[in-house]
């Protein structure tokens, strides 16, 4: 006989006993008497059901193996949350050339008697034509300077490292690109003063150069509240093709060429298409006259 028949055997010898002495069960830990229920099949804590021996939670019919009672483990940070936690180290400013002694407060071109142009840049628009722009320029080796709007570094932060890390350069052009001019010296100070701290935030500086927004020149108040702000020059320029009118490519180009010499600050803008468009035949046509296109601190240096 077969050792899980005489098990069979053994507990139905035992149910016939209980059931004759009055039909008295015990459950089990409970220590009070219980009458099965009819067609129950009571299993004695002692007898091991075959089918519970493999299962590391079976304890003979008792319940699961009491175990110590642990601690919840504490939660491991995430590498991201862990990262986001680290102080953040502030940004490496960019290292600029010494200006040239005598450089003048407001810089409408630079020596004439040399060959370096500055292409500057009014900063804002669709980053994707900033983009395209700026690649074209490196294509040829131009380095250009950026006057940034504020309220664009608000909407495109990463375009401020993006024009840096190209080797060109970054200068304020106010926070919303207002008529300064017609301001009070609070207003015109708090448009500088804004479009600074994001420029400050992003690349660790607040650039070399401002420049006034809605005019060519800067009036007096407007110099004093940029020099109030840790400006001392100002950019201006002698050269506007006016692309903010979406002229051809063609005629822009022409536009540009006709004008420009030796020392000339050229004023363009970002997010035209048609500047796009005319760069890389201005640089040609700069090449061909002998022309180098550098930043305006590297003019001025």
């Amino acid at each position: 006989m077969t050792a899980d028949r005489r098990t069979v055997l053994r507990t139905a010898a035992r149910l016939a006993a209980l059931t004759a002495a009055g039909g008295l069960l015990t459950a089990c830990g409970s220590g009070s008497p219980r009458r099965a229920d009819p067609g129950t099949l009571a299993v004695h804590p002692g007898t091991v059901d075959p089918q519970h021996t493999t299962d590391p939670a079976w304890n003979g019919g008792e319940g699961p193996a009491s175990a110590e009672p642990t601690a919840p483990a504490e939660p491991q940070p995430t590498a991201a949350a862990a990262a986001a936690t680290q102080p953040t180290a502030p940004p490496t400013p960019p290292v600029l050339p010494p200006l040239a002694a005598g450089t003048p407060v407001e810089v409408v071109n630079g020596p004439r008697t040399g060959k370096n142009v500055a292409l500057t840049f009014h900063g804002a628009g669709d980053p994707k034509l900033a983009t395209a722009l700026l690649e074209a320029a490196e294509q040829r080796g131009a380095k250009v300077t950026v006057m940034v709007v504020g309220s664009w570094l608000d909407q495109q932060p990463q375009m401020a490292r993006r024009i840096l890390d190209g080797g060109h350069e970054l200068g304020n052009h106010t926070q919303n690109h207002l008529n300064i001019s017609a301001m009070n010296p609070d207003q015109a100070r708090a448009e500088i003063a804004q479009c600074a701290d994001r420029l400050q935030r992003l690349t660790g500086s607040i650039g070399r150069w401002f420049r006034p927004s809605a005019a060519q020149y800067a009036t007096q108040m407007v110099r004093d509240q940029a020099r109030a702000v840790g400006y001392e020059h100002v950019l201006s320029f002698d050269v506007d093709p006016r692309d903010y009118n979406d002229p051809t490519a063609a005629e822009l180009q022409r536009r540009v060429l006709a004008s420009v010499r030796g020392g000339s600050v050229v004023a363009l803008h970002m997010g035209h298409q048609c500047t796009v468009d005319a760069l890389p035949g201005i640089l040609d046509g700069l090449a061909k006259a002998g022309l180098k296109p550098v930043t305006a601190s590297q003019l001025c240096a």
